[in-house]
């Protein structure tokens, strides 16, 4: 369904990319594709696929969801899938989300809202699982939450859908869009 809010003459940023797989995916929907990731080992893995893969329109790269990757208005459209549970400070992501949006751009976000989950999970699992370096740190927020620190932002909120089993997925589908 992204593939949907995405034209051919499209800038666009994917934070946290991973190993690569959605920007393979998507970046022939667009002009050019800046995938980043913080870790290098991601981006390792993501450059072989991308040499197996010819994808002129897209690149790979090391950064900090948290730091610019360009100057302010260089993309119409951020991509942030399953990262911003996973980052240090929403916020400053998210400002730095905004900074390299042109006005009238797409944030799109798909993020796992962790205080939906049972619990045990969240008080429990999670805490043992980072214990024994088995799990990162997370940030624990509702849906509700994560839209009012994207409209903190400035961003106006577009659409709010829940997909997977019966739209009850604990990950949040958002799209936002910064003023014109």
């Amino acid at each position: 369904q992204v593939e949907h809010l995405l034209t051919a003459d499209q800038d666009v940023l994917e934070i946290g990319c991973g190993t690569g797989t959605t920007a393979l995916r998507l970046a022939p929907f667009t002009r050019r594709l800046l995938a980043t990731d913080v870790s290098a080992c991601m981006i390792a893995i993501a450059q072989e696929k991308l040499a197996a893969q010819s994808v002129p329109q897209l690149r790979f790269a090391v950064a900090d969801a948290e730091e610019p990757v360009a100057g302010p208005d260089a993309f119409d459209v951020v991509l942030a899938f399953n990262l911003l549970h996973l980052v240090t400070d929403l916020d400053r992501t998210l400002q730095q989300a905004v900074r390299a949006l042109r006005p009238g751009g797409l944030l799109i976000s798909k993020t796992a809202c962790l205080t939906e989950l049972h619990p045990l999970i969240r008080h429990l699992a999670v805490p043992v699982m980072q214990a024994i370096g088995k799990a990162p740190h997370v940030l624990c927020f509702d849906a509700d939450a994560l839209q009012a620190a994207i409209a903190r932002q400035g961003m106006d909120i577009v659409s709010v859908e829940r997909h997977g089993t019966r739209g009850k997925d604990f990950r949040v589908f958002i799209v936002a869009r910064k003023p014109a």
